[in-house]
């Protein structure tokens, strides 16, 4: 057979580059995202996806998690550890903490890219790499706050759940914030009920018969009649609410029947506070602003850095505001940002009407940390980036994914697709790039800072005596104090594991000691009951403080091997770093 060689022809005569079915390029624009998220999960944790256990402040997951419900106190890790407990029945524990943790950049991606209006494959890409990738994740993933963090990434499919109308797709959308608890779904109950409420008045409410099940066209057999507007819209946003009191249950009656307590005091623990030059309002706008100075991610206090995340913040809003067609979330999503924004700065801007709110009823407690309620102004400047992608880009490459689906015929015709998808391959890369160079400390678990490690045997050990004990009774976690600090661990803070390791109650000290910037400290008292009656009886005599233990239930007493808390009990286990005592 002869060789052809197209060198020296004509360009009308040369064959036709070859290029993937439109089908197939359909759903590879389809997947980018999620794919996306996934490397960029992968970047973000680095060590943290080794063999064992990544412990950082309230992230702490165990070997072989007990299946328990909630005790007393807030219940903050409800139903959280008791989903991570049944999976982790079925897979080993840390399998379970990577699959989590890299979801969550998976879902955010995919759910960012879903919300852009335009159908281009570059915007999409600049929204998911910047919900991906932020100051705001950031933090809160250094602050292991890991079940927050599934209600924000599942965020922007609540709202696109919203906007398409049905209360069971409403409902599957906020299962990742169902599953994160409290926290995630007060800052998803913050944006879709905003969205919910600023929907245009002839928009479908969710589940109305008259539009059928998917808010969209008329169900067979049914005949559309007038609804006021605003019937209509009081509607879907009694239905959104409905959905998220349901899914809101599994922790919310717990927290009814606690009779856990909160101080006002945590209102200037927990307000946001600068961590860059620009000051706290600067920080905010930047998605920064944690209260925990050692949440922060390295260089993140710079001025290069927080000048260029303030920049970018305002390029995203301006893209924001010029979003054109079928947007229908923009102005409920707006309200909810401006709204996130407002709660952030309470505890700094007003202070004692926040503590006088709290003081007056202990639900306001969530208020206290105002910066986590930044997450729809994450999501608007997310979306906004990819306005401002589309807007900037060359002419044509916002419609990357779409272009020489139909074919080119003739030079000029081949040229030009081809000069519009190399434009548009280059807008992409951009976008993507621009969230992480904006802030590259994030990547490889911040420089060290999240880290895989393995519990000392002695660990497992305790558990297994604990565990196989028939007997009832509570466990106490000493030295009295909520964190800890191992150094198979690296020295890394980390909420003690003693909390989540045993089937059986485990009474810990719950009052927090948070540090201020000139120096001081602000101690917030403890929420659980039984917390605070052990804590009267461990600053008795030592001679009696066993006894007034077991007079509360206590059966068991963890205490580090250094320590010599008690006197009396039985030593059951010794080791190294844990000491076992029995009390009855």
């Amino acid at each position: 057979m002869p060789r052809w060689s197209t060198r020296g022809l004509p360009s009308t005569e040369r064959p036709p580059a070859r290029s993937l079915p439109p089908a197939w390029r359909s759903r590879a624009a389809a997947a980018a995202p999620a794919l996306l998220g996934l490397v960029l999960g992968a970047l973000a944790l680095g060590p943290a996806l080794g063999p064992g256990f990544v412990l950082r402040y309230d992230m702490v997951f165990v070997p072989d998690p007990p299946v328990v419900l909630a005790g007393q106190g807030f219940p903050r890790a409800v139903p959280s550890d008791l989903v991570v407990a049944l999976l982790a029945a079925v897979l080993p524990a840390q399998a379970v903490q990577k699959a989590i943790l890299l979801g969550i950049f998976v879902l955010a991606a995919s759910g960012a890219a879903a919300l852009v209006p335009s159908g281009g494959l570059g915007p999409r890409l600049a929204a998911a790499a910047f919900y991906a990738w932020n100051a705001y994740l950031a933090q809160r993933l250094l602050l292991g706050q890991w079940a927050l963090l599934l209600g924000v990434a599942g965020l922007p499919w609540a709202v696109r759940a919203v906007v398409r109308g049905g209360r069971l797709r409403l409902a599957l959308a906020l299962v990742p914030a169902a599953v994160g608890g409290f926290q995630a779904m007060l800052v998803s109950a913050l944006t879709v009920l905003a969205v919910a409420a600023a929907l245009p008045a002839g928009a479908p409410a969710a589940g109305d018969p008259a539009v059928g099940p998917a808010g969209g066209t008329p169900a067979p057999g049914t005949r559309a009649r007038p609804r006021s507007p605003w019937a209509a819209r009081l509607r879907r946003v009694g239905e959104t609410a409905a959905v998220l009191g349901v899914l809101s249950l599994p922790w919310m009656v717990p927290a009814l029947l606690s009779g856990a307590t909160t101080d006002p005091a945590g209102v200037d623990a927990f307000a946001a506070r600068a961590d860059g030059p620009l000051g706290v309002a600067g920080s905010l706008l930047g998605l920064g602003g944690i209260w925990n100075a050692h949440a922060v991610v390295p260089g993140q206090e710079s001025w290069w850095s927080a000048g260029v995340r303030l920049l970018l913040a305002a390029v995203a809003v301006w893209g924001f505001v010029r979003l054109r067609g079928a947007v229908p979330y923009r102005t409920g999503l707006a309200a909810a940002a401006g709204a996130g924004l407002g709660v952030a700065l309470l505890g700094v801007l007003a202070p004692g009407a926040l503590k006088a709110l709290i003081g007056w009823w202990p639900g306001f407690g969530p208020l206290r940390d105002g910066q986590l309620h930044l997450a729809p102004l994450v999501l608007l400047q997310a979306l906004g980036l990819a306005g401002a992608v589309r807007l900037l880009a060359p002419r044509g490459a916002g419609t990357a994914g779409t272009a020489g689906a139909t074919g080119a015929t003739g030079a000029t015709g081949a040229t030009g697709a081809a000069g519009t998808v190399g434009a548009a391959g280059v807008a992409a890369a951009v976008a993507v790039a621009v969230p992480v160079l904006v802030l590259p400390t994030f990547a490889l678990g911040a420089f060290g800072r999240l880290e895989a490690v393995d519990y000392p045997d002695e660990w497992r050990h305790v558990q297994r005596i604990v565990n196989t004990d028939p007997a009832g009774g509570a466990l106490v976690s000493l030295p009295w104090g909520a964190h800890r600090a191992f150094a198979w661990n690296g020295g890394r803070v980390v909420l003690d594991p003693a909390t989540k390791l045993f089937a059986r109650r485990v009474v810990w000290n719950d009052e927090l000691l948070v540090g201020t910037p000139g120096g001081g400290r602000i101690r917030v008292a403890s929420e659980d009951p039984l917390a605070r009656e052990a804590g009267e009886a461990l600053r008795g005599e030592p001679s009696g403080r066993a006894a007034a233990l077991a007079r509360l239930g206590v059966r068991y007493v963890l205490e580090q091997s250094s320590d010599n808390t008690l006197q009396g009990g039985v030593t059951v286990f010794a080791g190294r770093e844990l000491r076992l005592i029995r009390l009855s």
